[in-house]
């Protein structure tokens, strides 16, 4: 199955403590960004990777020929936006969201996910919450979720493109703010989103705690 992968890699790495966009830390001698570009470049499936960063960043970051499949574009003021700007350069029906700070992606993952995706207009990653979730108003315990209930969104988050695309509009136009894309095509449709098993080890680097896993 061939799809878009669209990385995000646009913030400014503020809970990092960088002073600069923690897509471009190195580890291994190579930016966080790279390592994540390299699991859809390395799968030919992969028709196009898409990523939204600054471009002149990038190409000083990460010098050299661009792959062919690599597409550039400006990020904006928030994530939903950035996301919004890297689907006018979408070219698959199937694209997959994924953080530019991700890098660790399993091969065994992203295969779950284009065989989910064979079927579905929706998918996320998703694991087990290993932590008691309480609701908590005014600095007092209100209720206990029910740990077997909920679990942790990861990414990529795969759409079929139009699905997205349509929520997006609707989602600016209404100046709605999702906490992820899953929860802009929840708000925004009626499609079902499959949940496909993750990893824990798939993390987000996005604190200087995560570099000492």
């Amino acid at each position: 199955m061939n799809y878009s992968a669209l990385i995000v890699a646009a913030g400014s790495g503020t809970r990092m403590k960088l002073g600069y966009n923690k897509a471009y830390y190195r580890l291994d001698e190579r930016t966080i960004l790279e390592h994540t570009m390299d699991i859809f470049l390395s799968d030919p499936d992969c028709s196009e990777v898409v990523i939204v960063t600054d471009s002149e960043m990038f190409r000083k970051e990460i010098p050299g020929r661009i792959p062919g499949r690599v597409v550039l574009v400006s990020g904006g003021s928030s994530r939903e936006e950035s996301v919004s700007n890297g689907l006018n350069a979408v070219a698959s029906e199937v694209v997959f969201v994924h953080d530019g700070a991700r890098p660790f992606l399993s091969k065994a993952c992203l295969e779950a996910m284009k065989q989910t995706m064979e079927t579905e207009e929706a998918a996320c990653l998703m694991v087990p919450c290993k932590d008691t979730i309480k609701v908590v108003e005014g600095g007092y315990i209100v209720k206990t979720i029910e740990r077997n209930t909920i679990k942790a969104a990861q990414t990529p988050q795969a759409f079929r493109t139009e699905l997205l695309v349509h929520c997006m509009d609707l989602a600016r136009k209404e100046g709605y703010q999702g906490t992820d894309d899953c929860s802009i095509v929840e708000h925004f449709s009626s499609a079902k989103i499959r949940v496909v098993e993750g990893s824990y080890e798939n993390f987000k680097i996005t604190t200087p705690e995560d570099l000492k896993r």
